[in-house]
């Protein structure tokens, strides 16, 4: 069929030639029919060439659109962001107040308030109690205790700088109960009462883009109830100057202490002492990339000015520490040392039982070398583990007080007091520490730390533990429930007893070393939120009633469990 019309079309192709061309011949003959055939077809395989004289152009169309509107009722509706809902803050009360009761008749109390006196300043209040009266087992002297305190600071937050000044007043009072029952009988008319009285000023300033950073100044007031008078006055600028890219970082320490006591413990003799240390420390911070590194040192000057002695003091200060696999493993070091003046009032806080016949005096750290590690094993827990050295001339010791009452009838003479030791001391220790972070309700922190001591004259380093481990961890039970636990063992510790041999000697007779045992102390709390203002607690503290001995002759309160509340308030707000 296709054949048949292709011939059709050369047929009519031809016959149009023909008919278009002049015909000279007034007659023509046919010899034969035409019959076309398939092979006198061919394709043409190539584009002819056109030959028209006339060069047709395409018409250029113009197209145009005759818009007519149209009426319309549709009204779309408006597009909105989709949003996330976030939980809304927890609301932040300028005032609280605590009060709780449990056995052994304690009693706990705090109050805060902040009041704000303008949009840059604020004034605050904060004052805390806390007592028991006591009557621990096998104890025959009166054992209550309570320490109270009030703070006043005032507050400033600037464009550029921030400051803050504060003024306190605490008054502590403890017992020295711990006398044996057979001293107790024979002396009827111990009184083991004594008191501690503080009062304290002082201040802080921090300023922005400045090489002045910061600066400190306090200065506190420490006595008792038997004449000991002590008076101290600190103050610590401190500069920053990038120098060459670099952070060079400098403190300046000026620390005056002055102190004197009624008597010594053996002589009648009063105690008197003073310093005065002026000291500056240099560093320079060294950032590059993983590295952290501060290159300085320190110098110290200490005048003893009650005897007119001074001395020179030099000091390391190098710490470095290097990312060797991000936040994952941080290795560190350092080698640094330091002046460090010791105060009746910082005795008074570690040992409450010394009896006002200190000797005090400044410790030489001459050596603090350490290095370790710290990290991540995992997005949820974190170690950190030490090895150090330290060596320090000077070093404080608390050590037991004799049974001397030949030239001391103190209340404070019955072998129921400390008093203070020094020696040169050299520490070897290893600490570990895990941190679980479980999520954003659990934390756990576990930790321990085992001690080597080295003394030059004494006989052991008294009252110092071979171990310490501490545990603690805070629990968001559900919304409204919470709870925590503090656990802490501590190793054996010694001490030394000794005996008057009712001569006028003033050295201990048959002196005796003793061997504390160590203790494992569990404090458990539990706590109930109803609304943002009110909740209630219950404590239990050392649950496991073990009157073990802190310190030689004091046994501490058995089991004790406390319960109270704390409200958060405003003042003029619902």
């Amino acid at each position: 069929m296709k054949i048949r019309s292709f011939a059709y079309i050369l047929f009519f192709f031809f016959t149009g030639l023909l008919s278009a061309q002049e015909i000279k011949s007034d007659s023509i003959v046919v010899v034969k029919p035409y019959t076309p055939s398939v092979s006198d077809a061919y394709k043409i395989k190539e584009k002819p060439a056109i030959t028209d004289s006339i060069d047709l152009e395409k018409k250029k169309v113009e197209y145009s659109i005759f818009s007519v509107p149209v009426a319309s009722t549709f009204s779309p509706a408006k597009g909105r962001a989709a949003g996330l809902e976030r939980e809304r803050p927890p609301k932040v009360y300028e005032n609280y107040f605590t009060l709780g009761f449990g056995t052994y008749t304690s009693v706990l109390a705090e109050f805060y308030s902040n009041l704000e006196v303008n949009r840059t300043n604020n004034f605050g209040i904060f004052l805390t109690h806390n007592s028991a009266q006591g009557d621990i087992e096998d104890v025959v002297l009166d054992d209550h205790y309570y320490d109270t305190e009030l703070n006043l600071n005032y507050s400033s937050r600037q464009r550029n700088l921030t400051w803050n000044t504060d003024f306190g007043v605490e008054h502590q009072l403890f017992n020295w109960y711990g006398v044996e029952p057979s001293v107790a009988t024979a002396s009827p008319g111990i009184d083991p009462l004594h008191n501690y009285y503080s009062v304290y000023a002082g201040g802080e300033i921090n300023l922005e883009d400045s090489f002045f950073d910061r600066a400190e100044a306090k200065y506190r007031y420490f006595g008792d109830d038997y004449s000991s008078v002590e008076h101290r006055f600190t103050v610590k600028p401190t500069l920053e100057l990038p120098i060459g890219g670099e952070l060079f970082h400098t403190n300046f320490h000026l620390d005056y202490v002055n102190g004197s006591f009624d008597r010594a413990f053996f002589t009648e003799e009063g105690l008197n002492y003073s310093f005065f240390n002026l000291g500056l420390d240099s560093s320079l911070l060294i950032l590059r990339d993983d590295l952290t590194l501060n290159l300085g040192a320190a110098v110290f000057y200490s005048m003893d000015t009650e005897n007119s002695d001074g001395s020179v003091f030099v000091y390391p200060k190098v710490t470095a520490s290097y990312r060797m696999a991000g936040e994952y493993f941080i290795a560190y070091g350092g080698l640094e040392g330091g002046l460090k003046q010791n105060s009746y009032y910082n005795f008074t806080q570690k040992n409450p039982f010394v009896a006002p016949t200190l000797v005090v005096q400044p410790t030489d750290q001459q050596t603090n070398a350490y290095v370790g590690a710290k990290g991540k094993l995992s997005n949820s827990v974190g170690f950190n583990i030490k090895g150090s050295y330290i060596s320090e001339d000077m070093k404080p010791l608390f050590k037991a007080y004799p049974q001397y009452t030949v030239n001391n009838d103190e209340d404070y003479a019955h072998g129921n007091s400390f008093g203070v030791v020094y020696d040169k001391v050299k520490t070897v220790s290893a600490f570990g520490e895990l941190n679980f972070d479980v999520n954003r309700s659990f934390n756990l922190r576990l930790n321990g730390e085992y001690f080597v001591y080295d003394t030059d004259v004494e006989a052991e380093a008294w009252n110092l533990p071979d171990f310490k481990a501490n545990l603690l961890a805070d629990y968001q039970i559900t919304e409204n429930w919470f709870a925590g636990a503090n656990a802490f063992f501590v190793g054996e510790r010694k001490d030394e007893v000794s005996f008057d041999n009712g001569g006028p000697s003033v050295l201990p007779v048959n002196p005796e070393v003793v061997t504390l045992d160590s203790y494992f102390d569990l404090n458990l709390n539990l706590g109930y939120r109803f609304n943002d203002q009110l909740s209630i607690f219950a404590k239990g503290n050392n649950l496991f009633g073990d009157n073990y001995q802190k310190w030689m002759g004091y046994p501490v309160m058995g089991l004790q469990v406390m319960a109270g509340a704390t409200y958060k308030f405003d003042f003029g707000r619902r």
